[in-house]
């Protein structure tokens, strides 16, 4: 079976919130709402997305989206942005490079020097689905598991 890299976003905030979920939230570094982390698609993170399924929602990124998401919303300690000049200099390698490397499993995120793991999105151009942050994606809402449609979502929100 080939592994796959999940993009995870979460859409609702700390208020509320039970005790369960804020520590799953910690241990994904998913610390506000419009965050974005990628991760493996393993049992012990699946099992985590089935706790949040109410507040997050998740799918298989590609490679093209990833790469966007480093060039547009990749960013490092104090605010800078990561850019292709700071990845030479590190790794010697390009953004390209990168994302095939980490879709290739050679690569993590951590390798890179001073990067934040998690990615702060704004809220999606043209809104959520119709039924909005109540329901799940195969309701016709905005929260779950949504396959590969997490790429169009992603794209509106960088």
């Amino acid at each position: 079976m080939e592994q796959k890299r999940v993009a995870v976003i979460r859409l609702k905030g700390d208020v509320g919130l039970k005790r369960g979920f804020r520590d799953t939230f910690k241990m994904l570094k998913l610390y506000k709402k419009q965050n974005c982390v990628v991760i493996k698609n393993t049992p012990e993170y699946i099992g985590m997305l089935n706790v949040i399924k109410d507040c997050a929602t998740w799918g298989e990124i590609d490679e093209e989206t990833f790469k966007l998401l480093l060039q547009k919303r990749g960013r490092l300690a104090r605010k800078k942005s990561l850019t292709e000049d700071y990845l030479k200099d590190k790794l010697k390698t390009t953004i390209a490079d990168f994302a095939r490397d980490f879709f290739s499993f050679k690569k993590e995120l951590s390798d890179i020097p001073g990067v934040k793991l998690f990615f702060k999105l704004s809220p999606p151009r043209h809104g959520f689905e119709p039924k909005g942050l109540k329901a799940h994606f195969s309701m016709g809402g905005a929260l779950g598991y949504r396959k590969d449609k997490i790429n169009d979502l992603l794209r509106r929100m960088m």
